[in-house]
């Protein structure tokens, strides 16, 4: 694991990007601007294999705000407040604030890994697994990223990401990724 002291150099010495905050030995990610709402209705069902339907499940994105009420059941892609830049020999993972976990708020509900290369926007996947409404706040603190050295050479398949990182657009893009998962093809 990186200290803080080896991440202010990387950053110093331009092997990575970061103008947020350090919070102890790891980067501290706030909510940013850029929040979409999953809305469809419980009912409905979405097919993985196929784009136009995972689409569905998506509200009109929301950009200007200073607070959002998230409802007990519902999810929302938040966008982190601040863009990232990692060098091919650094790796990170998100984990969560427990004071949030408490309250019942899951911030990021799939893998943990941010790879080498990485370039943009973290998205966090929040979900209100609480009895109650939770109140969220622009630009308020979700989560840590805690960064580490690569272990060996970095390979072609942690190459920047085609759909992820971009500001614009924070819903899945499964099936425009995996086409051939609809022919039950190789991977």
């Amino acid at each position: 694991m990186l200290s803080a002291k080896s991440i202010t150099r990387l950053i110093n010495e331009g092997s990575m990007e970061w103008e947020g905050w350090l919070r102890g030995d790891g980067l501290l990610l706030t909510l940013g601007s850029s929040l979409q709402p999953l809305v469809a209705q419980r009912s409905l069902v979405i097919d993985l294999a196929d784009q136009s339907s995972i689409d569905s499940l998506y509200g009109e994105p929301v950009t200007r705000w200073e607070t959002y009420e998230l409802q007990p059941g519902h999810m929302l892609l938040g966008l982190v407040e601040r863009p990232l830049r990692l060098g091919p020999e650094i790796v990170g993972v998100i984990g969560g604030l427990s004071h949030l976990a408490r309250v019942g708020l899951a911030v990021h509900v799939t893998s943990p890994f941010v790879l080498p290369c990485w370039n943009g926007h973290l998205t966090l996947e929040l979900v209100n697994t609480g009895p109650a409404t939770l109140r969220l706040h622009h630009g308020m603190p979700l989560a840590r990223l805690i960064l580490f050295a690569l272990n060996g050479p970095h390979g072609s398949e942690t190459a920047p990401h085609p759909f992820y990182g971009r500001e614009a657009d924070l819903k899945s893009r499964y099936a425009d990724e995996f086409p051939s998962a609809r022919s039950g093809g190789v991977l």
